[in-house]
C-alpha cells in the first residue's frame, strides 16, 4: 500500500475529529526514523528533526514526479516515552526517549536513502547514528485532534487516559504517538492542530 497516494487512506489516518475520540486501525507503514533521547525542546532533537526533514527531501521530490497531483505529503511524527512512567506522565522532559519518523513511500530503497544522506552531509555534517528506514504497525488506536499549543494537551490526555481507555476495556499498547499537522515555526500556538494517537489493547 502506497499512503501517499491513497487519499482515503491518508483522510482515516490523518484527520481524525476533534470533538470526540476515534477508534483506527494503522497499518504496517515504511518510516525514515531518527531516535534520541532529552528534551524535545533540546538542540538533540531539533539536530535530528533538521537532518530527517533534509533527507526526505529529495524523496518528496521524486514522489511528486512519480504521483503527479495525487502526492500527500506526510507530516512530521514523534513517538514518546520513558523508561519510567512517572516520568512521562510528570512532563520530567530530561528523562524522555523519542523517535522522529516520516512516512515513506512503498518504493523507497536504502540506496535511495543512502543518496539522500549522501547529499545532506555537505551542508550538516554526519547523519544520526539512528537514522533509518523502519517499519511498525500499530494497529488498534486511539486518536483526536487538538488546537493549540502543545503543552495545553494536559486535559485531552487525562481525559483519554483516565475516562475513555477504562470506560472501553482498554489500556496503552505502546509509546504515545504525536503527528504535527503545522510547522510550529510557521503557526501561532493557538492555530496548531496535533494528532494525538495511542495504540491500545482490550483488557479483561
Amino acid at each position: 500500500m502506497d499512503p501517499l497516494a491513497d487519499r482515503d487512506t491518508m483522510k482515516r489516518l490523518y484527520q481524525p475529529p476533534a470533538e470526540q475520540f476515534a477508534r483506527v486501525s494503522v497499518p504496517e507503514l515504511t518510516y525514515f526514523m531518527v531516535d534520541g533521547a532529552g528534551s524535545p525542546q533540546g538542540p538533540d532533537y531539533a539536530r535530528a528533526l533538521k537532518y530527517l526533514s533534509t533527507v526526505v527531501f529529495p524523496v518528496r521530490v521524486e514522489a511528486r514526479k512519480r504521483m503527479g497531483a495525487e502526492f500527500v505529503e506526510p507530516p512530521v511524527e514523534a513517538l514518546y516515552w520513558a523508561d519510567d512512567p512517572a516520568d512521562f506522565v510528570n512532563a520530567n522532559l530530561d528523562k524522555w526517549k523519542w523517535r522522529i519518523m516520516i512516512v515513506a513511500p512503498p518504493w523507497i530503497t536504502e540506496q535511495m536513502l543512502a543518496s539522500a544522506v549522501s547529499q545532506a552531509e555537505t551542508r550538516l555534517g554526519p547523519p544520526p547514528e539512528t537514522l533509518r528506514l523502519e517499519k511498525l504497525e500499530e494497529g488498534d488506536c486511539v486518536q483526536i485532534l487538538h488546537r493549540g499549543d502543545y503543552p495545553e494537551q494536559g486535559p485531552i490526555m487525562h481525559k483519554l487516559h483516565g475516562e475513555y481507555l477504562p470506560a472501553h476495556g482498554l489500556a496503552p499498547a505502546g509509546p504515545h504517538h504525536e503527528i504535527y499537522l503545522n510547522d510550529p515555526n510557521r503557526t501561532a500556538p493557538e492555530k496548531r492542530r496535533t494528532i494525538l494517537r495511542q495504540p491500545v489493547k482490550s483488557v479483561d
